[in-house]
């Protein structure tokens, strides 16, 4: 049995760099955060995460916004940023989940 294609090629496909990952090539060009916001307290950007303007689809797309934004970061975010973020994320699925019992 010969080994396949894909093992011969073994780490070829994820190099160091800038396109080192799917997600290093995510752009935004119609709705984007401001600039610095997620260095703000949690309330601020949940705020302005929740706006039309910056999530024209509704909450949703802010709360997977501000996950994307966590993922990237990835390990190098410290620790009190990343439960900032988590605490604005938490402030927007309750935002959103007080919407939907108005609704419904």
């Amino acid at each position: 049995m010969s080994k396949s294609k894909s093992s011969n090629r073994k780490g070829t496909s994820h190099r160091k760099g800038s396109d080192r990952r799917w997600s290093s090539k995510v752009k935004t060009v119609s709705t984007f955060p401001p600039r610095n916001l997620y260095t703000k307290n949690a309330a601020t950007i949940a705020r302005v995460m929740a706006t039309k303007k910056v999530s024209p689809k509704g909450l949703g797309s802010a709360i997977r916004m501000v996950q994307f934004f966590i993922n990237r970061a990835g390990k190098s975010m410290a620790a009190s940023r990343k439960h900032e973020l988590e605490k604005a994320k938490h402030l927007l699925q309750e935002k959103r989940d007080r919407r939907k019992a108005k609704r419904g």
